[in-house]
């Protein structure tokens, strides 16, 4: 049996059966709840930098396809979980998790005790740790892990963001013929998405909702922006921390007003901080598929997916300007803000989904009416 090592850079040592890549990865460690939907975790761009423990205990038991991705590749670094199954069983299965990954050379800690993993994360903190599948001293990898950059001031939305504008044009299909996915509208805006990391599924839902989509570099100015008549911007979700990103900020204080503005979970962040809020790092994140978000227009409570590690500081935002509309009822972070006078709008968690609920997907239809609103 090859033997995997996760090291903790508090010296925590984990040791486990190897699976995936025979390689070496470092990054920050964290946690998610879902009980599915693990390739399109794998996938997220938003977890670029980060290798992750999944708490269900069985991954890999219905393989690993084509359709399900949420970008082009695998970005998670590494992957811990207690069982890795050998078996793959579901009639949309095309190849087994474990070769997938290890395609992408993404090694795979099995045989973990993720029960004390997760609770230790949750009593000190994720953390930064090495992740060795081809040996190792695990004095030396927590050394390592201690020697990695902190996510705190790590600016990954730029490294994950496409290097060139494109146009996506495709819409949700159904994982079955028995889910009703209701009839796509036809399409009567266009709308400009920036890329910080952005999932496909967020594409798939803005065309399924009526819109012709060009996504955009994380650089792109606003000027470029504009100049290409968008009748609203998408604020994508990505990784790292929201505060380095100077440039994405500028731009975004330059197009509100001038365009409605939606953003999601990074994006969220970044006009927070744009209409002069500030974030901040949460010792141990959101990241699963069955948060309780309290929708405080409705008075409704929404079950949500998330990914996130950082949070927007309700406190620094401006209750003259800003209208404070979705907390988690977890931990009472803040989730969810708009603009009192301009058309702009944002939530944390994902409406989206892939994976997840679908109690949020309301908000793409709250965009195309404050797109239609703006127009007139």
């Amino acid at each position: 049996m090859n033997t995997a090592i996760l090291a903790l850079e508090d010296g925590t040592v984990f040791e486990g059966r190897s699976f995936g890549a025979r390689t070496e990865s470092s990054g920050e460690v964290v946690f998610n709840t879902a009980i599915t939907g693990y390739q399109e975790i794998f996938t997220d761009p938003s977890y670029c930098g980060q290798i992750v423990v999944l708490t269900y205990p069985e991954i890999g038991n219905y393989g690993a396809n084509g359709e399900d991705p949420e970008s082009a590749r695998p970005y998670i670094e590494g992957l811990v979980v207690r069982e890795f199954s050998s078996v793959a069983s579901n009639w949309r299965s095309q190849q087994h998790a474990e070769a997938y990954l290890a395609e992408a050379n993404i090694p795979v800690a099995a045989e973990i005790d993720t029960r004390k993993l997760v609770r230790h994360l949750r009593t000190r903190g994720v953390m930064r740790g090495v992740l060795s599948t081809g040996g190792g001293d695990a004095r030396e990898l927590v050394e390592k892990a201690r020697g990695i950059p902190s996510m705190a001031g790590l600016d990954l939305a730029t490294r994950v963001s496409t290097p060139a504008a494109y146009e996506w044009t495709t819409g949700v299909d159904a994982c079955s013929p028995s889910e009703p996915l209701g009839q796509a509208a036809e399409m009567r805006y266009h709308v400009v998405a920036y890329d910080y990391g952005i999932k496909r599924n967020i594409l798939r839902r803005l065309v399924h909702s009526g819109c012709r989509v060009t996504v955009v570099p994380a650089l792109t100015s606003a000027e470029d922006v504009l100049a290409l008549a968008p009748d609203g911007v998408f604020l994508s979700n990505g990784p790292g921390d929201p505060e380095p990103l100077h440039t994405q900020q500028a731009a975004i204080r330059k197009l509100i007003g001038k365009t409605p503005v939606f953003g999601i979970c990074l994006g969220h962040q970044l006009l927070g901080i744009a209409l002069g809020g500030k974030t901040y790092k949460l010792k141990f994140g959101h990241r699963g598929a069955n948060h309780p978000v309290l929708n405080k227009v409705t008075g409704k409570v929404e079950i949500t997916s998330h990914n996130h590690g950082f949070a927007v500081d309700p406190e620094a935002l401006n209750p003259a300007d800003i209208e404070l509309t979705h907390f988690n009822l977890n931990d009472h972070t803040l989730e969810g803000f708009r603009h009192r006078r301009e058309p702009a709008f944002c939530v944390q968690y994902h409406p989206e989904a892939a994976p997840g609920p679908h109690d949020s997907l309301y908000l793409f239809e709250d965009f195309m009416r404050l797109m239609g609103e703006f127009k007139k």
